[in-house]
């Protein structure tokens, strides 16, 4: 079998990926939580926020890939929330009735920026970031949307056009544009009420403050060739983080865990290696069709995640390696992952 992270290879497709990993619906006061919980419970979870255009499905390939390796992977929604420190609050409520204490974080865009907010007031529940085209202050988003008070009553088309607009045009490499026709019909899912909240999100007036996590404990994720966060803002994030490690994808566009989701999953691996994080092949391999064992698929050879997990099941996990590299290579596969792109030291 093939590349779990490629698009190839039956487990990376989402249709089965669909059969086989559970979503989650759980309310916590009056927000509606929707997530995927997939690996072993022992292991300490990275939890993965989607873009402003994203849903807990875009991460699928990540899910996939790195509980087969005995990692604990959960992605969200992000709820309708309509302040930062609403996204605070709740966000700390999920997790203490998910019973999590500790986690690692990896966020994209707007889920970047809200990851890092999240670790400047509570700094003790967050261990890591992994920071992907992402930025540190809201100022310029605000600046660019002087109907943001309208928002709430915008019909919902009209603010799915407006989140589309800041998705670049083809023509795109097939990968590339794959991801994005994968996103746009995540964005048909939303509701008017999913879309306004986020909108705000990405232009109540705020910016991230010093940060008590250490630079070695962030990976700053970016890709080379373009994303609707400019590049301005990506550099205020490689300033502000300056001894943080540096993963930079040539290509990848907005969407680089759905377009190169091997090196986005090899980077992945080598940050929660370098953060200390074990994690479970052993539980992986003993999982059971009821998904009791707490582990979250399969055989060694990754042929299969268990056929029929139910809608409560879960659980996977994660754990990489560190590496400082170059390499001139073509895609990487699952069996021998090699990046094309470059992992800086700073």
């Amino acid at each position: 079998m093939t590349a779990l992270g490629g698009g190839a290879a039956s487990p990376g497709d989402y249709i089965y990926f669909k059969s086989v990993v559970p979503l989650h619906k759980i309310s916590i006061g009056s927000k509606l939580w929707r997530y995927y919980d997939f690996g072993p419970k022992v292991v300490p979870p990275l939890i993965c926020i989607p873009g402003i255009a994203g849903t807990a499905d875009v991460y699928y390939k990540q899910i996939m890939s790195l509980s087969m390796k005995g990692y604990r992977v959960i992605s969200i929604d992000v709820p309708q929330v309509w302040n930062h420190h609403e996204w605070i609050h709740s966000f700390e409520k999920f997790l203490d009735s998910m019973n999590i204490h500790h986690v690692h974080i990896c966020g994209t865009s707007l889920g970047g920026f809200l990851a890092q907010i999240f670790a400047q007031y509570r700094p003790r529940r967050v261990k890591s970031l992994v920071l992907s085209n992402t930025f540190l202050e809201t100022h310029k988003f605000a600046a660019a949307m002087p109907w943001s008070p309208l928002v709430s009553w915008t019909p919902s088309f009209l603010l799915k056009r407006y989140l589309l607009t800041g998705i670049r045009d083809g023509p795109h490499e097939p990968f590339i544009a794959d991801s994005v026709d994968f996103v746009v019909g995540q964005v048909e899912t939303l509701s008017r009420e999913d879309l306004s909240s986020r909108l705000i999100l990405n232009v109540n007036v705020a910016s991230v403050g010093s940060l008590s996590l250490p630079d070695s404990f962030v990976t700053i994720m970016d890709t080379s060739d373009y994303s609707a966060v400019p590049q301005q803002l990506k550099d205020q994030v490689n300033e502000r983080y300056p001894s943080a490690k540096r993963a930079v994808l040539r290509t990848g566009g907005d969407f680089p865990f759905l377009s190169r989701p091997d090196e986005v999953n090899l980077y992945l691996q080598l940050h929660l290696r370098r953060v200390g994080v074990e994690p479970r092949p052993d539980l992986v391999q003993g999982f059971t069709r009821g998904g009791s064992s707490g582990s979250s698929n399969d055989h060694e050879d990754g042929n299969s995640f268990d056929d029929h997990t139910r809608d409560d099941g879960h659980r996977s996990s994660g754990r990489d390696g560190r590496k400082t590299e170059r390499s001139e290579s073509g895609p990487p596969n699952s069996d021998g992952l090699v990046p094309t792109s470059i992992v800086l030291d700073p």
